[in-house]
């Protein structure tokens, strides 16, 4: 009998330890915790939460997921800053496939008229092969160097209720994304109107939108969205209040990590969640979200007044190598899209390792303003922030190199994807 209770015992000491024992991810920061920077010591103070997920393939080469997570609360409020760029790239493509014009696709030209004021025009783009806007080439730029425009016109040609609707009918519940980026004049009701739009070839109109006033606003109940001790004003004039976030954009660490899956890995999800996208839109993607802004030709970033290093915007593993000039091995594909505002660095990704056969998805965002003061430019971004991406990424990339898999990933689709002369 003493011996059966004993057995009991210990039985359930270990399913009490199973939880800590399967998370890998704390287990690899609490291993490293005195290497890492001041963020694992303390990450409340930092906002930090992470998303890691293994993919094991199987006989077939199906993949499965396998994820850990660090920090994550989808109660907390964190500012996406231009993560949101990469939900408007899959709506903008998925937006011209629904409307199913003959003749109208990505690289039809595209032009963004003025209605009210503050709207602006785009008639033209200096950086495109035919001087000529399309969704392509704000796609190609969005994921290349993270160019704000390009990501505003993409959210005039969907409209603010359109492309919050339409994500949420795909499951990514907790996202709201209800303002341009970076451009000045736009206030709450401002970002409603959204610009006419017309597409065109040398003979003809192909579609042609109207300006559009549209609204959609869910406040998620998230906590933390009055941050800080003050900010600056529009004429930088110092407010000694709280900074007001509830009308600004938001997506979930979870939601950044499915949305990636989704295009990644369309048949491992369901019909509900999948984008409309052709093959060729899901290889024409796939190659833009992998190139360095030194392959790209249209648009250039080879020049030095625009040359952008390898990891201007891909932060996990390198966002902390500091030479201008710096560049990723050819075997190191990110599939990914960064943002950086307010204190706030994010980075959602699916890394590859082409010679090692290794593939997974990290997700993870920080908060680094030590002043707890917004719009001053004042934030952590070099001493802390990045290094945060740079050691974690690596830490999870060695565990990934020394993991073992009963199937190697085919990774051969994407090698064949960058190997065609740009």
């Amino acid at each position: 009998m003493r011996n059966l209770l004993l057995l009991f015992f210990l039985l359930v000491l270990h399913l009490l330890q199973l939880p800590a024992q399967r998370n890998v991810l704390e287990k690899l920061i609490n291993d490293q915790r005195a290497q890492f920077g001041d963020w694992a010591k303390d990450p409340d103070a930092y906002d930090v939460q992470v998303l890691y997920t293994q993919i094991d393939r199987d006989a077939q080469g199906q993949p499965h997921f396998t994820t850990y997570r660090y920090g994550v609360d989808p109660n907390r409020y964190f500012y996406p800053a231009s993560t949101v760029k990469m939900p408007a790239a899959f709506m903008a493509l998925e937006k011209l496939n629904e409307l199913g014009i003959v003749g109208l696709d990505k690289y039809t030209a595209m032009q963004n008229l003025a209605g009210r004021a503050p709207q602006t025009a785009a008639l033209a783009d200096g950086t495109a092969e035919n001087f000529l806007p399309s969704v392509a080439h704000y796609v190609r730029k969005i994921f290349l160097v993270s160019d704000n425009d390009a990501y505003n016109r993409l959210y005039e040609f969907l409209g603010q209720r359109y492309f919050n609707e339409r994500l949420r009918a795909k499951g990514f519940t907790d996202t709201r994304i209800i303002h341009r980026l970076s451009v000045p004049g736009y206030d709450t009701l401002g970002n409603r109107y959204t610009n006419p739009v017309r597409f065109f070839n040398e003979r003809e109109t192909l579609y042609q939108q109207g300006e559009v006033y549209s609204q959609f606003y869910d406040d998620f109940g998230l906590s933390q969205q009055h941050r800080g001790v003050g900010y600056l004003d529009e004429n930088e004039a110092r407010v000694d209040e709280p900074f007001d976030f509830s009308y600004k954009n938001y997506v979930s660490v979870q939601d950044l990590h499915d949305l990636l899956k989704a295009v990644i890995f369309p048949q491992a999800v369901s019909e509900k969640e999948r984008f409309n996208l052709t093959a060729d839109d899901y290889a024409w993607l796939y190659r833009a979200m992998a190139e360095f802004p030194r392959e790209s030709t249209f648009p250039a970033y080879r020049e030095p007044d625009h040359f952008e290093p390898d990891n201007y915007v891909k932060f996990w593993l390198y966002g902390d190598q500091k030479d201008s000039t710096f560049q990723l091995p050819e075997n190191m594909r990110i599939l990914n899209k960064v943002g950086w505002a307010y204190g706030f660095l994010t980075d959602a990704a699916y890394i590859v390792d082409l010679d090692a056969g290794v593939e997974f998805f990290l997700v993870g965002t920080i908060h680094v303003n030590a002043n707890q003061t917004y719009n001053d430019g004042i934030y952590e971004y070099d001493e802390k922030g990045l290094p945060f991406f740079g050691e974690l990424g690596r830490a999870v990339y060695d565990h990934e190199r020394q993991r073992k898999r009963r199937h190697a990933p085919d990774l051969s689709w994407l090698t064949n994807l960058l190997n065609p002369q740009k």
